[in-house]
């Protein structure tokens, strides 16, 4: 029902990315994942009375960084505020996030849609906060307990417009923001370890309205799958009780993966029931014009212009170039595989489809491969060499993976090489055509079409080693003859 042809989805996403900063935002203390609780506290992230906090200056180059990627407008002057409000795991009361002025505003990201299509999303703001501590339930009976480690971990939060459509849309964006993120190297991206969070705010309208209706916010999605169930889920919810005569609450509900349903949480409040007030402690921020244009000499090749100088460079497909630098450890690897001599689009084709269909079976990602670009690269050497034909070379390549030994090893240690011997090949053909009669008499009379079957019988002889080209030149010529 997400697809009703009735009522008209509306998506915002607000994403909570985690910076890969050593140090937390407002003193030295190490935000490395999965140290024992409590571990990696002090009084400034704890929010003892007295302290200060001094901010962590990579934090803001990473925050330029990210604005200058998604085409935003960087702030010269923004300005910190306290953001007020009581959860057990936030020790200060409040968090100190950025309202009025923002460091980036309006950006945008464009997204390739499954159907060829291209939209733009806009991007209304990207903030600098501070991250909350975590409230931990599992395994204790009576009573919950407080890991303040993640207090003080230095936040982006990146806001879209109500652009998206579609959960379709909103996993694409996710998908798109994070490879840009990652190619930046400001965030890594894991959802599972919660350094890349997602809140949706969705509603629905009447098509053809253009009023936004009531919307609600999504919380605790920990995947993009999840987004995209639980939005679905969401709209299908409100449309279901707009139908039935209901009427749509501002609320913040929770999302179960396990039972695929959500549940209220509370009511959404809005930005005065937060009381924003400066924060005191922090001066405004100044960048200086030639710091933004210093950050943006350093930028890498981000995912849209790699792709556009793949297809105009080696000729590739939109869609293989779309692939191919839909994440920076792809990317990579392809550039180091032709790096090898390999063919551009044979490069493409071997990691799109060989490659990436072996890894998917092993739930790895392509930096975890047994098979590096190295080793792909001299392997597709060994085909457009002629050592080997194309049907071996998966046999290797399958070999190659499990044993993580060289091509040439494989293919010496194995008998595959090719062969290209044509007095060889001339014999296994005149032997399969001595033992194939009919068929040579049904090609004669011009049944053409035997001629495939005539080619497998010479290439099982030869046990799948005979050079395919030598093999129909010369099953050609005799047939004709």
């Amino acid at each position: 029902m997400a697809n009703d042809p009735l009522y008209e989805t509306i998506i915002g996403l607000e994403v909570h990315a985690q910076m890969l900063t050593r140090s937390k935002i407002f003193c030295g203390c190490s935000t490395t994942f999965g140290a024992e609780a409590n571990t990696q506290i002090c009084p400034v992230c704890a929010a003892f009375p007295g302290v200060l906090p001094v901010l962590n200056r990579e934090l803001v180059q990473m925050a330029i960084k990210t604005g200058l990627a998604v085409h935003g407008t960087i702030r010269e002057r923004s300005e910190f505020a306290r953001k007020n409000y009581f959860y057990p795991d936030l020790p200060a009361g409040y968090q100190i996030s950025q309202f009025e002025l923002p460091i980036i505003e309006r950006g945008e990201l464009t997204l390739d849609l499954e159907s060829g299509e291209k939209k733009r999303i806009g991007i209304t703001r990207i903030h600098m906060e501070v991250d909350a501590g975590k409230s931990l339930h599992e395994g204790i009976q009576g009573a919950s307990w407080i890991d303040l480690n993640r207090t003080g971990t230095p936040l982006l939060e990146i806001v879209s417009e109500p652009d998206l459509r579609s959960s379709r849309e909103a996993g694409a964006y996710l998908k798109k923001l994070r490879s840009i993120l990652r190619y930046l190297q400001v965030c890594d991206g894991n959802m599972e370890e919660g350094s890349f969070r997602c809140d949706a705010n969705v509603s629905v309208r009447r098509r053809g309205d253009t009023r936004l209706g009531t919307r609600t916010e999504l919380k605790n999605l920990n995947s993009i799958r999840n987004v995209m169930r639980a939005i679905d889920f969401e709209a299908d919810r409100q449309i279901d009780l707009l139908e039935s005569g209901g009427t749509i609450v501002q609320e913040t509900r929770l999302w179960d993966a396990n039972l695929n349903t959500s549940r209220s949480m509370r009511g959404k409040e809005e930005a005065h029931d937060y009381r924003y007030f400066p924060e005191p402690d922090l001066p405004p921020l100044v960048i200086t014009r030639e710091r933004i244009d210093a950050v943006a000499r350093q930028l890498p090749e981000l995912p849209d212009a790699k792709a556009i100088r793949f297809s105009r460079e080696l000729g590739l497909s939109e869609y293989d170039a779309g692939v191919l630098t839909s994440s920076r450890e792809m990317a990579s690897f392809f550039e180091e595989t032709v790096q090898q001599g390999a063919h551009p689009k044979t490069a493409a084709n071997w990691i799109t489809v060989e490659l990436l269909g072996r890894l998917n079976r092993e739930g790895l990602e392509i930096e975890q491969s047994a098979v590096t670009p190295r080793r792909l690269g001299r392997l597709i050497g060994l085909i457009q060499s002629g050592d080997i034909s194309g049907k071996i070379a998966k046999q290797v390549f399958e070999l190659m993976f499990e044993t993580e030994a060289d091509p040439e090893r494989i293919v010496a240690e194995r008998g595959l090489k090719q062969v290209s011997d044509t007095g060889a090949i001339e014999a296994a053909v005149d032997k399969v055509l001595a033992e194939n009669p009919t068929q040579v008499q049904q090609y004669r009379e011009g049944k053409t079409k035997v001629a495939g079957f005539l080619v497998g019988q010479v290439m099982k002889a030869t046990r799948g080693k005979a050079n395919p080209a030598a093999v129909n030149a010369i099953l050609q010529a005799k047939l004709s003859g």
